[in-house]
C-alpha cells in the first residue's frame, strides 16, 4: 500500500475517533438535564439520587479498569465498537427505567458503558497519533467538550418541549448515527507484543501508575471546578445566581477552546514544556480563584485555570498510552481509571471539608496539587512519540 493511501486512511481514523469523542461527549451532556426528570419521575430522596450517580460512576471505573485487558486481546479499533454503540442506547435505558431497581442496573450498565468507550477512544487516538505522527489528543478532548456543551445545552430545551423520553430517544438516535458512520473508519494498531496474554494482570511498571496520579491530581481540580464553583461564588462571594453559573462556563469554555488549539501548541513546543506552562497557568489561575475579593475576578481566574487545565489531560493521557512495554489500551485504561476516580470521589471530601472550613482555602490546596503535576511532568516524556510503521489492511 502506498504512502499516501496509508495517509489517507489515517487522517480517515483521525476524524473517525474525533467523531466518537463528539458523541461521547454529547451522551455525558445530555444526562444532566435529564437529572431532574429522574428524580421526580422516581419519586426518590437526593440521596438515592446519590447512590444512583455513584453508581454510573462505579459501573464507569468497573469498565475502565477491564478495558486494557480487552484492548490488549481485541484492539482499540474492536472495543471502541462494541462499547461505542452500547453506549448510544444508555440513556435511553437509564429514561425507559420505571423502578429504583431497574434504575439502579440501568446506571450501572450507562456508566460502564460510557466508561469503557472513553478508555478505548483515548487508546485509539493514541494509535492515530503514532500513526501520523502528531498529536491530535488535545483537539479529540476538545471535541468531547464541544459535545459535552451541546448535549447540556439542548437538553433541557428539548425535555421541557417534549418530554425525557422523547430527549432520550433523539439523542440516542443521533449518537448511533455517528457511531455507525464512526466505527467503520477507525484505525487499527499493531498489536503489542508484551500484550499478549490472556489473564487479566495488572502492569507491573510503576511509571504509569505515577501518570496515573498526575491524571489524579489534574482531574480533582478539575472535578472541584464542576460541582463547586458556583456554590463558592454564591455563598462566599455574594454573587447572584446567574453570575455564579459563570464560574464553570468560563471555565468549559475557554477549555474546550484550548484544547482545539493545544495540538498546535503542543506540536511547536513539546509535550513536556506545554505540560510545564499548562500546570503552572492552571494552579495560577486556582490560586488566584481562592483568594479573590469578588466573584468576577475568581470566574476571569477561573477562565485562566481552565486554559490551562485543557491540555494537561490529553497529554497525561498520551504519555500513559505509550508506555514503553504495554499496549497502549492497558496504560490507557490505569491512566483513565485513576484519573476519573479523582472526579468520583474528590466532590464528596470537599463538600465534608467545606463543611467545617470555606470554599476559598479548598483552591487554594488545590493549587498545590497542581503543582506536584508541574513538578511530575518531566514523567510524561512518552508522549513525545515516533511514527508508527502502519500494518497491513
Amino acid at each position: 500500500m502506498d504512502a499516501q493511501k496509508i495517509t489517507q486512511i489515517a487522517i480517515r481514523g483521525r476524524w473517525a475517533v474525533a467523531g466518537i469523542f463528539l458523541a461521547n461527549g454529547f451522551l455525558t451532556g445530555s444526562w444532566a438535564p435529564q437529572i431532574p426528570v429522574f428524580l421526580t419521575r422516581l419519586d426518590i430522596s437526593k440521596f438515592t439520587l446519590g447512590l444512583l450517580i455513584l453508581l454510573f460512576g462505579a459501573g464507569a471505573v468497573t469498565a475502565m479498569t477491564w478495558c486494557g485487558h480487552l484492548i490488549s486481546k481485541h484492539g482499540s479499533r474492536t472495543v471502541l465498537r462494541w462499547f461505542g454503540l452500547a453506549g448510544s442506547l444508555g440513556l435511553l435505558v437509564v429514561a425507559l427505567a420505571p423502578n429504583v431497581p431497574l434504575a439502579a442496573a440501568a446506571m450501572f450498565i450507562f456508566g460502564g458503558s460510557i466508561g469503557g468507550m472513553d478508555v478505548a477512544m483515548n487508546a485509539n487516538a493514541v494509535a492515530v497519533e503514532r500513526r501520523l505522527s502528531r498529536a491530535i489528543m488535545s483537539s479529540s478532548h476538545g471535541f468531547w467538550s464541544l459535545g459535552g456543551f451541546a448535549g447540556g445545552a439542548l437538553g433541557g430545551f428539548a425535555i421541557q418541549y417534549y418530554g425525557h423520553l422523547a430527549h432520550a430517544t433523539m439523542v440516542t438516535a443521533l449518537a448511533f448515527a455517528v457511531m455507525a458512520v464512526a466505527i467503520r473508519y477507525l484505525i487499527a494498531e499493531d498489536k503489542h507484543p508484551v500484550a499478549e496474554h490472556h489473564k487479566f494482570a495488572l502492569p507491573a511498571n510503576p511509571l504509569v501508575y505515577l501518570i496515573g496520579l498526575m491524571a489524579l491530581l489534574t482531574m480533582i481540580s478539575e472535578g472541584a471546578v464542576l460541582d463547586w464553583a458556583a456554590l463558592y461564588l454564591r455563598q462566599e462571594l455574594g454573587a447572584d445566581l446567574a453570575v455564579a453559573g459563570l464560574a464553570y462556563a468560563a471555565f468549559s469554555g475557554v477549555m474546550a477552546v484550548m484544547r482545539f488549539l493545544g495540538d498546535g501548541v503542543r506540536n511547536r513546543f513539546g509535550a513536556i514544556m506545554t505540560l510545564r506552562a499548562s500546570a503552572l497557568a492552571a494552579a495560577a489561575g486556582m490560586l488566584v480563584a481562592g483568594l479573590a475579593p469578588s466573584p468576577w475576578l475568581a470566574i476571569a481566574a477561573f477562565a485562566f485555570c481552565g486554559l490551562g487545565i485543557a491540555n494537561m489531560v490529553p497529554i497525561i493521557f498520551s504519555a500513559g498510552g505509550n508506555q514503553e512495554g504495554m499496549s497502549s489500551g492497558t496504560g490507557m485504561s490505569v491512566v483513565t481509571t485513576m484519573g476519573y476516580s479523582g472526579i468520583l470521589v474528590a466532590p464528596s471530601a470537599i463538600g465534608f471539608i467545606a463543611e467545617h472550613s470555606s470554599f476559598g482555602p479548598i483552591f487554594v490546596a488545590l493549587s498545590g496539587l497542581l503543582i506536584v503535576v508541574l513538578l511530575m511532568a518531566g514523567l510524561a516524556h512518552r508522549a513525545e512519540f515516533a511514527a508508527e510503521p502502519a500494518p497491513a489492511e
